[in-house]
């Protein structure tokens, strides 16, 4: 395809428009953040560390306020069971006692059936079930609030943080994949009292 040039009309209007702007100062509209030190003040001077040669660089300064990635916030948080049985559980080699389905399920069918399946499975003595929640559809249609895909994946987690479940809850982890990777959970339940 090729670009065609301005013609006549268009250059005649380009040069009106720009008859009528003005240049902006930009040291006019921006303020610094940090205020210029007074006088009584003394200076503090920032020594230079050198490392090979290079001084180092500047530490980035994180200017989005986004939450940290799911499977990220999983990561992070302590582990509250048995070291080994956690190692295992992690590498998808204890098999879960109870497994259930949220897939198609609202938010508001979801929740219910989820509190009764835990508190049911740990009424029975069980203490390792499978929660499947899928991974949940794109459906972002381009419009200038992102979308957040897999809405339950995303509640889950934050149910079983929230009583009464987490009075019956001692660890929630990502599933294995040959139990369902991303889209499931394992659920890790408290001995019976």
């Amino acid at each position: 395809m090729k670009r065609r040039g301005l013609d006549k009309d268009d250059l005649e209007l380009w040069r009106r428009v720009t008859e009528r702007t003005e240049k902006l100062d930009l040291k006019s509209l921006f303020t610094p953040e940090i205020d210029t030190p007074s006088p009584s003040v003394p200076a503090i001077r920032k020594a230079k560390t050198i490392v090979l040669g290079k001084p180092n660089p500047k530490p980035r300064r994180n200017t989005h306020d986004l939450s940290p990635a799911l499977p990220d916030q999983m990561n992070a948080a302590p582990v509250q069971m048995d070291q080994k049985a956690f190692g295992k559980m992690k590498r998808g080699k204890i098999k879960p006692e109870g497994r259930i389905d949220l897939h198609g399920m609202t938010l508001d069918r979801a929740h219910p059936a989820l509190s009764r399946f835990i508190l049911s499975a740990h009424k029975n003595g069980k203490r390792l079930v499978l929660v499947i929640t899928g991974k949940g559809k794109v459906r972002d249609e381009g419009g200038p609030i992102p979308v957040r895909h897999g809405v339950l994946r995303h509640q889950v987690p934050q149910w079983l943080g929230m009583a009464p479940l987490s009075s019956v809850v001692l660890q929630v982890t990502q599933a294995h994949v040959s139990h369902g990777g991303g889209g499931a959970y394992y659920v890790y339940l408290r001995r019976q009292r």
